[in-house]
């Protein structure tokens, strides 16, 4: 097998180098270590495998750094079996799929409100819908002020940018830095959440802190700071997710005229489509797990306590697994992707995300009888970990 030469993983931009390289990875290094850092896994098989064989590829980080136990604690994204299973059940409890149906009322009039506010026939689509949408959802569904809203802004960016610096300056996981760096984009935010989090437990209300305060398992409740870590996964997750989503959704509607007009004339297409932008444009590219022993994968040795980088991208663009990955077709049925994660650790917050992005999608069109990206305005997009527009502009023109 030839061994690709390469330094870093590149930067996206919205281009295709990010793409050409995972492909020349899952040809030529489908398992490669970057540096003396993390293993890389590229193809559908292998991506799938570390996902789902939890007693191989663990989620607790604080196997290679102790200074992240405290942090890890209690946070479902990082706990394995048994511990995973039962905090899984008590916020499921609280976070229902009743839960986020009955949502859809209400995420269609915000849709029509932000959209309302729109005055120009060109504006900036993440600034009017993509980024507000998700955030006031999410913010109501928790119970905390949708008003606050520029200070989740802030929150968020901190935490977007902190994934970039962590790239561009070579911090990792394993780094003693990294647990500080953490701790300091995510402090404001756990504390304000701690302060709801009080509040419910002395005088509850109808919202999801209150039910993730009141959850209850085996007489085992939640304590406070698992309370403020999930309350915390749930707003940054979801509303990035959407986020990402939406953005990317137009953004390969707009590069598809015939898929654009397809869902145009006939909206019930919006959800494969909405499926098909997971697989093409995945919103998160990686994950990350620990191996809890010495593992072979893809002909590879990885010794154990390494960090593995699991390519969901990568994954999704797989020729052994999707025909004509490259191509986006909003008919490609089965569409297996892995965008949401899989196994015990798939996404909680998935079926909200594509209710909030089916419902946007749906106002947006019937709004506007012609929309298009701007591209003669420059677009930023995220550099490693997620993918999607940081901005995206459009011309649109009203009904």
């Amino acid at each position: 097998m030839t061994e690709v030469m390469i330094d870093a993983v590149p930067l996206a931009d919205g281009g295709t180098e990010l793409f050409d390289w995972m492909a020349r990875m899952r040809d030529h290094s489908p398992v490669w270590r970057e540096g003396d850092g993390a293993y890389h896994v590229f193809r559908y098989a292998d991506v799938e495998r570390v996902l789902t064989d939890h007693a191989a590829f663990s989620n607790d980080i604080s196997r290679i750094n102790p200074e992240l136990a405290e942090i890890s604690q209690g946070n479902i994204n990082s706990m394995d079996p048994p511990g995973h299973a039962k905090l899984r059940r008590l916020v499921s409890k609280a976070f229902t799929p009743r839960t986020v149906s009955a949502l859809a009322p209400r995420i269609a009039s915000l849709a029509e409100e932000l959209l309302d506010e729109v005055r120009d026939e060109e504006f900036d689509l993440v600034d009017a819908l993509t980024f507000p949408l998700p955030v006031i959802v999410i913010s109501e569904l928790l119970g905390v002020p949708a008003s606050d809203r520029h200070l989740f802004r802030t929150w968020i960016n901190r935490m977007l940018n902190a994934q970039g610096m962590t790239a561009r300056e070579g911090i990792t996981s394993e780094s003693p830095e990294y647990a500080d760096l953490l701790e300091q984009v995510t402090k404001d935010m756990a504390d304000y959440l701690l302060q709801h989090c009080r509040d419910r437990r002395l005088r509850p209300r109808d919202d999801l802190i209150s039910a993730l305060c009141a959850a209850e398992v085996d007489g085992e409740r939640l304590s406070e700071d698992e309370v403020v870590k999930f309350a915390d996964i749930v707003f940054m997750a979801g509303s990035v997710t959407t986020t990402l989503l939406l953005g990317s959704a137009v953004l390969c509607l707009d590069a598809s005229p015939e898929a654009m007009a397809a869902v145009r004339r006939d909206p019930a297409l919006i959800p494969p489509a909405i499926e098909e932008v997971l697989r093409y444009r995945s919103p998160f590219t990686t994950a990350s797990r620990i191996t809890a022993a010495e593992v072979e994968i893809g002909g590879v040795t990885i010794p154990a306590n390494r960090v593995v980088t699991p390519w969901l991208m990568s994954a999704n663009h797989d020729e052994r697994r999707f025909a004509h990955p490259g191509r986006f077709d909003i008919g490609r049925d089965p569409n297996p992707h892995l965008a949401f994660s899989h196994g015990i650790h798939f996404c909680i917050g998935a079926p909200l995300a594509r209710l909030e992005s089916r419902i946007a999608l749906e106002a947006l069109l019937r709004r506007f009888p012609s929309l298009a990206v701007d591209r003669g305005i420059e677009i930023g997009y995220h550099e490693r970990g997620m993918w999607g527009p940081k901005n995206l502009p459009v011309i649109v023109r009203p009904n």
